[in-house]
């Protein structure tokens, strides 16, 4: 018989659980992503602005679900190394960021390395799990915009 979970438990925090979670899985991508010198959240603003384009920082910060002044320093790398750049939007109060020609170079290189760090959680958890997990946490960010 299963144990059962008792929610107001210390050990079952949700919190420290998905925490502990993501700093494992974060070690499988980033060294997955290691040979073209990202970190999985680097990556994670690439694939963001390769696929939704030029944004305001503000749209990206929301987007990602960060607060601006962790993505402006996460931005910080990318920035240095050309990879992301930004520029002023209509309004001067506004910064619109987007991927540089080099920048897409790079996400298409790592995309690969992504791909094979993907399959291996795909394949370890199996599709109905992934696809679970997946669903469960986007129940659990919605939770947290209203």
């Amino acid at each position: 018989m299963k144990s059962r979970l008792k929610p107001l438990d210390v050990s079952a925090c949700t919190l420290a659980n998905v925490r502990k979670a993501s700093r494992a899985i974060s070690q499988v991508y980033d060294a997955a992503l290691q040979p073209a010198n990202l970190k999985a959240t680097q990556f994670t603003v690439l694939a963001t602005l390769s696929k939704q384009g030029q944004m305001p920082l503000s749209k990206l910060a929301d987007f990602m679900v960060m607060d601006r002044t962790t993505l402006t320093r996460n931005l910080q790398p990318l920035l240095k190394r050309k990879l992301v750049a930004t520029s002023p939007g209509e309004d001067r109060r506004i910064r619109n960021v987007r991927l540089t020609p080099q920048g897409k170079r790079l996400f298409n290189q790592a995309l690969p390395l992504w791909r094979e760090a993907q399959t291996q959680m795909v394949d370890g958890l199996g599709q109905e799990r992934w696809a679970g997990l997946l669903g469960d946490l986007a129940v659990a960010v919605s939770l947290t915009q209203r």
